[in-house]
């Protein structure tokens, strides 16, 4: 990243930076969390039991508080497009423009139609068409989540593509473009990484319970249903969901994948770093501990591969902020191993049936849920910083993308608001949630001859 702070291009990045990191802490969420209702709602319709459902109302809270706050942090973002990208969307607005559209109008619409119908038409509905409706927001959320990738893809390993008479970019080949494979690989990777999420939170939430001795039964299924969801999810992200995009970075920006493990110099066996410093100025990797051979073969499938170092690029290919590149990747990786551990552990306490009683576990669940957040910003940063100094690879520079005719004092004044404005937002969003956690879900009680909920 350019440190000239009177560079037009780093504001705006900056500014569309924070306002992505801020948006995707919700819709990770929500995508997250859409399956557990899914099956829920399912175990219910099976085997009658009333605590499927009750799990269901309550999640299903915090899903539409997550959806509503994620809308209102997105749109932002699309008029940035138009402010502060203006050149970017002249120029490749004809083929990303297809799937933002998409997800907007088929996605979005499939998710919104169906939430108020599975937080509020339980009754109405009956239980069969309830399920539908969490069906529906299911898919809704996640096939939004593919148009986004598609268009994300598109900008890291472009196909499907043609440059037309203006010189902008337009489609070629829509079934191309739409069925890009680095989209499938980004696509299960990410929403992997999103299930990740959804089982700390709700794991999290059944330690809560379970350390205050509330809501035994709901603490029970969130717990047995976090864990084992968690440790599944976090063993996909790392094989082989996170293998394939290492091969397909590998394959597709050799460049990238040198960058992100501080590799200057060339070779076969080349290993991947457990701990080192990049040294630009030395170029080279101060400190190093590697596992010999393993970067090779994760890269390119065998251990004799060779793994092209930065000193085989001229230097302006390189991306322009190592340090950060390098270090997010590994702290990603480092926080994905001891999600598999604490899973691993949770999942085998659950299994024998210790895990309600294992307090200091309890509270290790309860305090992890910040961390699998974490662990998603980094990865997002990752293909982010990996992909410059392109906004789409090999095709425009990201220094050409910008709006020449917004100031650098607009962006900032912009940023600043947006900066007060999402940290009141944030505010009441983790006052709503917290009182939804303490309020709980709805207990089963006889009243009148019949079953009532409070």
């Amino acid at each position: 990243m350019n440190s000239n702070l009177y560079d037009p291009a780093f504001w705006s990045r900056l500014q569309f930076g924070f306002t992505l990191t801020y948006h995707y802490l919700f819709p990770q969420l929500t995508m997250g969390l859409a399956w557990f209702l899914v099956y829920w709602k399912w175990r219910a319709l099976r085997t009658g039991d009333e605590k499927y459902n009750q799990a269901v109302r309550f999640w299903a809270k915090i899903f539409g508080l997550n959806f509503a706050v994620g809308v209102v942090t997105g749109i932002p973002m699309e008029f940035q497009f138009g402010t502060n990208w203006a050149e970017f969307s002249k120029y490749a607005g004809g083929v990303i423009g297809q799937t933002l559209a998409m997800e907007g109008m088929f996605a979005f619409f499939l998710e919104s139609a169906f939430i108020g119908a599975l937080i509020w038409g339980e009754q109405r509905l009956g239980p069969r068409y309830h399920f539908l409706a969490a069906v529906a927001v299911a898919l809704g959320s996640w096939i939004s989540g593919y148009f986004i990738l598609v268009t994300n893809a598109f900008m890291q390993h472009p196909v499907g593509y043609q440059i037309e008479a203006n010189g902008s970019l337009g489609i070629a080949s829509l079934s191309a473009y739409l069925f890009n494979p680095w989209a499938w690989v980004q696509f299960s990777h990410n929403q992997t990484a999103a299930v990740v999420t959804g089982s700390f939170v709700v794991a999290s939430v059944g330690a809560f319970y379970a350390l205050r001795g509330i809501h035994p039964i709901q603490s029970k299924l969130y717990l047995r249903a976090g864990t084992f969801t968690g440790l599944i999810a976090s063993i996909l992200v790392a094989f082989p969901t996170g293998d394939q995009q290492a091969k397909m970075i590998g394959n597709h920006q050799p460049v990238t994948l040198a960058a992100m493990e501080g590799r200057f110099q060339g070779g076969p066996l080349a290993g991947v770093a457990v701990i080192g410093q990049p040294n630009i100025a030395a170029r080279r990797l101060d400190n190093p501990i590697e596992i010999p051979g393993a970067l090779s073969f994760l890269a390119y499938g065998t251990f004799q591969s060779y793994v092209h170092g930065l000193d085989e690029y001229p230097e302006d290919a390189w991306p322009d902020n190592i340090e950060l590149l390098y270090y997010s990747f590994h702290l990603m990786i480092t926080l994905g191993t001891i999600f598999i551990i604490v899973m691993a552990l949770a999942s085998l306490k659950s299994w024998r049936g210790r895990l309600q009683s294992s307090s200091w576990l309890l509270w290790v669940l309860m305090l992890a849920f910040p961390f699998p957040y974490i662990a998603n910003t980094l990865g997002w940063m990752t293909a982010e910083l990996g992909r410059q100094p392109w906004l789409i690879y090999g095709l425009f520079h990201t220094r050409d993308g910008y709006s020449k005719v917004v100031s650098n004092g607009n962006t900032i004044f912009t940023l600043i608001g947006f900066t007060g404005l999402y940290f009141v937002l944030g505010l009441l969003f983790l006052y709503l949630i917290g009182r939804e956690i303490g309020h709980g879900p709805e207990e089963v009680v006889a009243g009148r001859g019949e079953e009532s909920f409070v």
